[in-house]
């Protein structure tokens, strides 16, 4: 796929791209184009790409590159500019003319034309949380004194610039509602500027932080300022190049950032990334990767102490480790060390050698996702499946029930203070868009607290999961989507998505382009492969590396299923991904492009 300059997004473009798909569809809107008007029998005329005699030698073995030119950046490069504007000049060119895209333009926009929330962050008594009325480019940033109070607009990003591409990267109010730090986006960078607003005045105040990068942003305890990540400042080839020496800082509200406090570094380690947060409000917490991987070290600080300096607690790059509440001194702590599907420990900062830690909930068959302490009881989120399930732990471990869920899908959150009975969580799934709930810990009692109104029935689509084998005969699981009234018997255009890496497990979830397919009589597929993390490390491991090929052997058993089942055919089947899904697309077109 060449770059598209004009500013349509990924989905827009996937679905446009998909509409002659929809020339076999039965149970489609009536509102579609005549089936003998989808028939599309224009040829498809790709510009010359210019082969330059480019080659390397590996190891005695000459490899021929010569494409290696279309690397260079198009700020940089004429011809690589030329070459792109020349793609999508053929491309947009082609979907322009599809008959089905102004009908796909009408569903989108009525689609997409729904209020959405985030959870809410509360914070001296006030709920912080985001919203969008349906239609705009970003979501807008509001406080509210209490759960019927009216709410107020904080930040506004759609203000802040023509074209929509300004975004707020986060918001994090401090601990006592006062204040609101706050990072800007610029047109899909990962630099960050970071501000500070005055909750009661909507004042923004002097203080700005700039090279902030990877990072988040976590108050002190006492509110007095906040710790981030940055690297120094990047000179010009730096800027859209590698970066060297992260480092966590600290920002005293007044000062300016040049007065900055470095709080923890790695010079022994340049390329490593650190990033840090406060646990239970008191516990600095400072993780390191030298990777995309979630293997860390971890150094922890104690707040109320005489420490100066957070000190190095577990060493080597080797487990996962995500510290969620604090009994005293006691860390609660979610980790995989010892546990590849995740269990809990509490590990005593007196003694925080492995030998000392105490497992407080052990290894399950699920896998441990999130957990949290709020109101006295640690709730723990795990994949089914890949299906969410709540389950409620007292302190000591023992269980204390669970919480249920509208459906089969994907909740998170449940965050909140330990002493707080309140907390909010979120819920979603293929069918349903995220609806806001509010949870009472003492009575086990879920509310919600905002759910959006949306141009479809849930209840007119159906989701269900299958488990089929891949080459070697291992299981994979699917959900597979689609309208309820679609006549199945018959083979249906079918929309087949993967990702497969980076411990990412992907769960059920509400996308606008995936209902307009579904609306329009398109049956959704979604194949967890390995190399995600919905059964754990050994399902990560099992798709990385030297077995990347499971993969693609999970992704083309994915296509042989749907065909065998009679759901579709080659002819109807039509895969996508994005990101290293995109290296899985065109690895499995070249391999299987008989499916």
């Amino acid at each position: 796929m060449s770059n598209t300059s004009n500013g349509e997004s990924f989905y827009q473009w996937l679905l446009l791209a998909m509409l002659i798909f929809l020339s076999g569809c039965k149970g489609g809107s009536d509102t579609l184009p005549s089936q003998s008007s989808l028939i599309d029998t224009r040829a498809l005329h790709y510009p010359e790409t210019t082969k330059v005699a480019q080659s390397d030698d590996f190891f005695g073995t000459n490899v021929a590159d010569p494409y290696r030119w279309l690397e260079d950046d198009i700020r940089d490069s004429t011809k690589v500019a030329q070459w792109v504007e020349q793609q999508n000049k053929m491309t947009f060119g082609y979907l322009e003319g599809l008959n089905q895209r102004q009908y796909f333009k009408e569903k989108l926009a009525q689609l997409w034309d729904f209020e959405r929330f985030s959870r809410p962050v509360k914070k001296g008594g006030q709920y912080f949380y985001e919203r969008n009325n349906g239609l705009q480019n970003q979501d807008v940033y509001f406080v509210q004194n209490g759960l019927k109070s009216k709410p107020r607009i904080l930040i506004d990003p759609n203000r802040w610039s023509d074209d929509g591409a300004t975004a707020l990267a986060h918001a994090e109010p401090s601990p006592n509602g006062n204040y609101v730090a706050y990072s800007i986006q610029e047109g899909g960078s990962d630099w960050r500027t970071i501000k500070v607003l005055k909750v009661d005045t909507g004042e923004v105040l002097a203080d700005s932080i700039e090279w902030a990068k990877f990072t988040g942003i976590s108050w002190h305890p006492n509110g007095a300022g906040f710790y981030y990540s940055r690297f120094p400042k990047p000179d010009a080839e730096a800027f859209t190049g590698l970066n060297y020496n992260h480092a966590v800082y600290f920002h005293r509200l007044g000062d300016q950032q040049t007065d900055d406090q470095l709080v923890f570094a790695r010079p022994d380690m340049p390329e490593a990334n650190v990033f840090a947060y406060v646990c239970a409000e008191r516990f600095l917490i400072v993780l390191q990767s030298t990777g995309t991987d979630d293997a860390y070290e971890m150094a922890v600080q104690d707040l109320e102490s005489d420490e100066v300096t957070p000190k190095q607690i577990v060493s080597g790059f080797d487990h996962n480790y995500y510290c969620f509440g604090a009994d005293g001194r006691d860390l609660f702590m979610v980790t995989n060390n010892q546990a590849e599907r995740g269990r809990i420990v509490k590990i005593n900062l007196d003694q925080p050698q492995q030998p000392h830690w105490v497992e407080i909930i052990p290894e399950q068959s699920d896998v441990l996702d999130d957990a949290t302490l709020v109101g006295g009881r640690i709730i723990a989120q795990y994949l089914s499946d890949v299906k969410t399930v709540v389950r409620r732990y007292k302190l000591d471990g023992s269980e204390d029930g669970s919480i249920d869920l509208p459906g089969v899908g994907t909740a998170a959150g449940f965050y909140g203070s330990a002493d707080d009975n309140e907390t909010f969580y979120s819920y979603s799934s293929f069918n349903s868009p995220t609806t806001i709930y509010r949870y009472d810990v003492g009575s086990g009692d879920s509310t919600v607290f905002k759910k959006p109104k949306v141009a479809f029935e849930p209840s007119d689509f159906v989701v269900r999961q299958v488990f089929y084998p891949s080459k070697d005969g291992t299981k994979i699981p699917m959900f597979i989507a689609h309208k309820a009234s679609l006549g199945i018997d018959n083979p249906q255009p079918t929309l087949l998505y993967g990702y497969g890496g980076f411990n990412i497990s992907i769960q059920p979830y509400f996308s606008v382009t995936n209902m307009a397919w579904m609306d329009a009589g398109g049956i959704l597929a979604i194949a967890n492969l390995r190399g995600g993390g919905e059964y754990g490390k050994a399902w990560h491991d099992g798709g990385r590396l030297l077995n990347k090929q499971n993969v693609f052997d999970d992704f083309i058993a994915a296509g042989e299923y749907l065909i065998s089942e009679k759901l579709t055919t080659a002819n109807k089947l039509a895969i996508y991904g994005r990101s290293n899904g995109g290296l899985l697309v065109g690895a499995v077109t070249n391999q299987r492009p008989d499916l």
